[in-house]
């Protein structure tokens, strides 16, 4: 799962050049912003949900993919229309995080704008001490 979640730290000619032309060609991503820490047991994700209250915010995993959602409730202002609109109501961006997770092993907490979620680090599967192999 540290793969999935890991992004790249090198860099190589064709990235440098991508990174260079992008602010001209592509729009800043409206993704939601995400920092990934490791523990010792655990992942911590925190991501970056301001201006959402608790209720307007979805976490689902299915599949092996863990899917954060946020929407906000379209409040009706008699005599008011907009003329541009740049604050987004709605997000969403899913990670893989396995298929061994359960709902049950993600605990969530949202607090000032920051959604944390941590999820546990895959336990090392044991490996047998001996490698003998019995003969019947």
């Amino acid at each position: 799962m540290k793969k999935e979640l890991q992004t790249r730290n090198n860099y190589d000619l064709f990235d440098v050049f991508d990174d260079f032309f992008k602010p001209m060609f592509f729009e800043e991503t409206k993704e939601l912003r995400t920092d990934i820490k490791e523990t010792e047991n655990a992942y911590e994700l925190d991501l970056e949900l301001p201006g959402y209250g608790k209720d307007e915010i979805r976490v689902t995993l299915e599949n092996g993919y863990l899917t954060v959602s946020a929407a906000k409730h379209e409040k009706e202002e008699s005599g008011k229309k907009y003329l541009r609109r740049e604050i987004r109501e709605s997000t969403s961006r899913s990670y893989y995080v396995g298929a061994e997770i359960t709902r049950e092993q993600i605990k969530a907490k949202y607090e000032n704008g920051i959604l944390c979620l941590t999820l546990p680090k895959e336990q090392p599967k044991r490996v047998p001490e001996n490698n003998l192999i019995e003969i019947e």
